[in-house]
């Protein structure tokens, strides 16, 4: 796939009480990209086209398609706008294995544009344990301010959500795309594709509504956090995966939703 260009300049008319003058302001590319799955096409997600890889990944896990690093053999970039990731699945001749008329239930998720479907049985399902990992303030702030810091893309087009990773006592990377699903599904992906360990912590500029939790509770994210606030399933699902959930978080000021026990207060 050709490299696409992540933001364009447009020109623009700044209207004020003392006059008006012409801008020029740089606006973000958000384009439709097809997932597929073994080249079955599972669904189009309008993302910013950057990360593919992982975000294929990412959003097949979110979806149930895939479970554990050890499900992906490829991923392939193609030159038509998608992404297929070649797994080992209960795939059977483009179909799911079981019964279409035995499907599970589906809801709709609270992503801008309504696109994602979950299986209600993933929110109902038990979790595996957390992992009891650590981290204190100033790795919060390290984690905050790298996460922030990445890229310009924010300070340029004002028009990004950002999702960071923290494991094994350093800031790992950070994903950024037009939605705040996407860009934890890429953080997903590169844990699936094992470029990030497990058991780390996660910083999203976006709200923690019941989708985003599950999908950090589903891969092994034992700590979430988020520069705004939970909802209340997002909240029901940290609690019952014993996930540690920060809202509101900023450099030296958190707000503990649940599991203040991997939160390190310095003396």
């Amino acid at each position: 796939m050709h490299a696409q260009p992540l933001d364009i300049a447009v020109s623009t008319l700044i209207i004020a009480r003392d006059g008006q003058k012409a801008a020029q302001e740089q606006v973000l590319v958000e384009q439709p990209v097809e997932v597929a799955l073994n080249e079955r096409v599972i669904g189009t997600a309008m993302v910013l086209a950057r990360d593919l890889d992982v975000f294929g990944a990412g959003f097949l896990f979110g979806q149930g398609y895939v479970t554990t690093p050890d499900d992906i053999v490829e991923v392939v970039l193609c030159e038509q706008g998608r992404v297929t990731v070649y797994a080992r699945t209960n795939e059977r001749d483009g179909e799911r294995g079981e019964d279409r008329e035995a499907e599970p239930e589906t809801i709709i998720t609270s992503g801008c544009g309504g696109t994602g479907r979950i299986s209600r049985r993933m929110l109902e399902e038990d979790f595996s344990p957390a992992a009891e990992s650590r981290i204190d303030l100033t790795q919060v702030g390290e984690l905050i301010r790298g996460t922030l810091n990445a890229s310009t893309l924010q300070q340029d087009t004002h028009c990004v959500h950002a999702c960071g990773y923290w494991a094994e006592g350093r800031f790992l990377g950070c994903f950024e795309d037009v939605g705040r699903h996407n860009a934890v599904d890429k953080v997903i992906g590169a844990i699936l594709l094992r470029r990030f360990p497990t058991g780390g912590a996660v910083y999203t500029t976006g709200r923690l509504t019941s989708d985003m939790v599950l999908k950090c509770a589903r891969i092994g994210i034992p700590i979430v956090l988020s520069r705004t606030a939970p909802s209340s399933l997002g909240l029901d699902i940290a609690r019952r995966a014993d996930l540690t959930l920060v809202g509101y978080a900023r450099p030296g000021r958190l707000n503990i939703f649940n599991a203040p026990r991997r939160i390190i207060t310095e003396p």
